[in-house]
């Protein structure tokens, strides 16, 4: 819907393109073609209303939390019409809200309305919310990085002539430019603070000075992710957006072994999503690098420690400029 140029909040831009691909492969067309926009305003109020305060006093009776639980409630009503609506017809949608509906417990027994909505809730917050953010992240370090963001560019052309402009599954898994710009953005804003894991047994943990420490069965452990990813001896010059580094000659996600770098998590609770995630970022800075040239307008984004997902604070205001097409 952009004109030939123009200034947006690519931050506000993320988010409602986010929520349009989101509610589209996970809640059908139903929501996407009819309801998206009370959707939307919805979940914004859902999303306003999960902040560092509300983890620890989820119900204080401040103005942000009561918007979010009357919008929750609006939201289950919604989609439990949705649900209902599918239940009774013939058809069936090819979307993961049908493969909910469809799905059965290992004693046989079928997912209820009440379970396939809180389901769908779950996985809009933790698929949609994630990456419109490490999309917000990701344009700007490129545009403050002329050096990678001319690099990322240089992939778009020579994997669009192979493909033939057509940006297709295989040539999604050929961008590791950008893959590895959008990795950087991830190690530097990771989508959450730390990793909690509760100890099943006793275990000792060496650390690389040789002390020793002792983890009981049954306390809970807290990694942080934000602190992991700027250790000097795992990355080099940690302060600095590098995607050089992912790449085959330095390879410093795993220089620490299989859990240097966890923006993703670690063992067996790392996020299913991952690949979901950089193929939805993948397409939409693939279609920016190919169609505009971008210039960030606003000071490179601060961090909102407010938030329980760090995202950047106020606008993220880029002017662009729609190329001409040849041919």
């Amino acid at each position: 819907k952009w004109g030939l140029e123009g200034v947006v909040d690519l931050k506000h831009e993320f988010e409602e393109l986010l929520m349009l691909i989101s509610s589209r492969c996970l809640l059908g067309k139903e929501v996407r073609e009819k309801m998206f926009d009370e959707f939307y305003k919805l979940f914004r109020d859902v999303e306003n209303g999960v902040n560092m305060i509300s983890v620890f006093f989820p119900y204080i009776p401040i103005p942000a939390n009561r918007r979010r639980d009357k919008a929750r409630l609006k939201l289950i009503e919604l989609l439990s019409g949705t649900v209902r609506s599918r239940k009774s017809s013939p058809s069936v949608e090819e979307d993961v809200l049908q493969r909910l509906i469809d799905s059965k417990y290992k004693d046989g027994r079928s997912t209820t309305e009440t379970e396939v909505t809180g389901m769908i809730i779950a996985l809009i917050f933790g698929g949609k919310h994630t990456s419109s953010l490490a999309s917000t992240w990701t344009g700007a370090c490129l545009l403050t990085h002329p050096k990678f963001l001319a690099a990322a560019s240089q992939e778009q052309k020579e994997i669009m002539m192979k493909y033939k402009d057509k940006i297709e599954y295989d040539a999604l898994l050929e961008m590791n430019t950008l893959h590895n710009c959008i990795k950087e953005a991830l190690r530097l804003n990771p989508p959450t603070t730390m990793l909690v894991r509760k100890a099943l047994k006793h275990f000792t943990v060496r650390t690389r000075q040789g002390q020793e420490y002792g983890i009981p069965k049954g306390h809970t452990l807290a990694s942080p992710i934000i602190q992991n990813n700027y250790l000097p001896y795992i990355y080099k010059d940690p302060e600095v957006y590098d995607p050089d580094r992912f790449g085959p000659v330095r390879q410093e996600d795993i220089v620490g072994g299989k859990f240097s770098y966890t923006s993703f998590g670690g063992g067996r609770h790392f996020c299913s999503g991952d690949a979901y995630a950089y193929m939805q970022v993948k397409v939409i800075w693939s279609h920016l690098l190919n169609n505009f040239d971008l210039k960030l307008l606003s000071p490179y984004p601060k961090t909102d420690w407010s938030k329980l997902i760090p995202e950047p604070q106020g606008n993220m205001m880029v002017s662009y400029k729609r190329r001409q097409l040849l041919g």
